[in-house]
């Protein structure tokens, strides 16, 4: 198989004229003569040129240059390890714009193809590898140089080029190396930016994620807080379900958890809002059935589907700590634990339906005694839900009573009764849980007046 061979270019650039030797018929492109079965189906889906040529099979160059020598005078040429590399040719980048397709795998850009005369005038001399690089980010780039243009080629490399070759030193297997190590070396470059972009957005949206997360507003109180989060899906940290804690200024600490149904990244951002608009309502003076009714607002038009509701048990607590007002919108009633008694749950039976099912819905406000000392646990359905037997048998309230109430014999309590809480249930669940579990417990051990 014959190589191009080489020649020096000693007169000013030519902007038409044959692409290929003179035997060659003029015409605007050199037409690739080679049949596409000789490379094997190029797949109508490719969008990444350089990795198809990983595996080492053959290559096509797109050479774009306006030497009326006819420096490439075949329509391929075979590398060391035999494989093929074709050749397509253009003379300017209209024409290789349009040659410019997913079965190309290197571009070798002539330096001495003059740019517009606007990049003349402001002396730029690289503005047509410039514009190369700008209309084909994914392909390999060779820039092919005179051998006296050492320090040109050198620039083309810094600008973006994977290698260059000079005119002079040009043979077909200087040629089919440059190839192949300019294509490794850009899947290797797209992959290591695709790993930094991946690893960014994983930062940002971990620093997102926590950002979200709420901070308890208790100061001046004297109950202590604590919280577990565990999102459902993989590698989050943010799922469905919500909770916040803060202390208005008459000494009234308000609580909430709640949950979205469902636990993905809308699930989860729909979560956030319903507890921002929460918090800022209840600074604003709302509690029990005209603070759910307005959140049942927020919620249905935020929404993505009528099909999405959201569960919500609040609870305020008032400045003296022994009395709690509670309301439960279709959520779980909270677990108490008074001084000397054993762990059991709060009345339930007069909640109203989950936010989202009903237009006119009401939740009325029941009153709680809580007493001198307590802990009170809220909780959404993950934690419940897990299961318990191979059978399928799910823990339930009466089974997390029964799990709290053997912690707290073993001493437990805080953040440690809440580690152990939700360890337990993993642990009975036999790994991780599939919903999204949030625990909020509040706790008063001094008693006052």
């Amino acid at each position: 198989m014959p190589v191009p061979v080489p020649r020096q270019r000693t007169g000013s650039p030519v902007t038409a004229g044959p692409v290929a030797a003179a035997p060659a018929p003029a015409g605007p492109v050199a037409v690739d003569p080679v049949p596409e079965s000789a490379l094997g189906p190029v797949p109508a889906s490719a969008v990444d040129p350089v990795s198809e040529s990983a595996g080492g099979g053959d290559l096509t160059l797109l050479v774009i240059e306006d030497d009326p020598t006819g420096t490439f005078t075949v329509p391929e040429l075979l590398g060391a390890a035999g494989t093929r590399v074709r050749i397509r040719t253009a003379r300017n980048l209209t024409e290789a714009e349009r040659l410019l397709t997913d079965d190309i795998h290197c571009i070798l850009v002539d330096l001495a193809l003059p740019g517009s005369a606007r990049d003349r005038a402001e002396g730029d001399d690289l503005a047509v590898l410039r514009h190369v690089l700008r209309i084909a980010p994914k392909h390999a780039v060779l820039a092919l140089a005179a051998d006296a243009d050492s320090e040109r080629a050198a620039e083309a490399v810094r600008v973006g080029a994977q290698d260059f070759l000079h005119r002079d030193e040009l043979d077909g297997r200087v040629l089919s190396r440059a190839i192949r190590y300019a294509v490794e070396r850009k899947r290797a470059d797209s992959a290591q930016v695709k790993l930094a972009e991946s690893r960014l957005r994983a930062q940002e949206n971990a620093r997102l994620e926590r950002g979200l997360l709420p901070t308890p507003l208790l100061q001046g109180s004297d109950l202590r807080f604590a919280a577990r989060y565990r999102p459902g899906r993989s590698r989050a940290l943010l799922g469905g379900d919500f909770y916040d804690t803060v202390r208005t200024p008459d000494g009234t600490v308000h609580a909430m958890i709640g949950d979205v149904c469902g636990h993905g990244p809308d699930e989860a951002a729909l979560g956030v809002e319903l507890r921002i608009a929460w918090r800022a309502l209840t600074f604003a003076g709302m509690c029990g059935d005209e603070l759910l009714s307005t959140l049942q607002q927020v919620l249905e038009h935020e929404r993505e589907s009528d099909e999405i509701f959201a569960t919500l048990c609040t609870v305020d607590i008032a400045p003296d700590g022994r009395r709690a007002g509670l309301c439960l919108a279709g959520h779980p009633s909270p677990l108490v634990v008074r001084k000397g008694r054993p762990a059991q749950l709060l009345p339930y039976e007069s909640g109203g339906p989950a936010l989202g099912l009903l237009p006119r819905a009401r939740w009325p406000r029941r009153q709680v005694d809580l007493g001198a000392a307590w802990s009170l646990m809220m909780y959404t359905d993950g934690l419940i839900e897990g299961r318990i037997t191979p059978g399928g048998d799910r823990l339930g309230q009466d089974g997390m009573v029964d799990m709290v109430n053997r912690q707290l014999a073993a001493g437990l309590s805080g953040e440690a009764l809440l580690e152990a809480a939700v360890a337990e249930v993993r642990e009975m669940n036999g790994g991780d849980l599939t919903d999204d579990v949030a625990v909020l417990l509040l706790d008063r051990h001094r008693a006052h007046g």
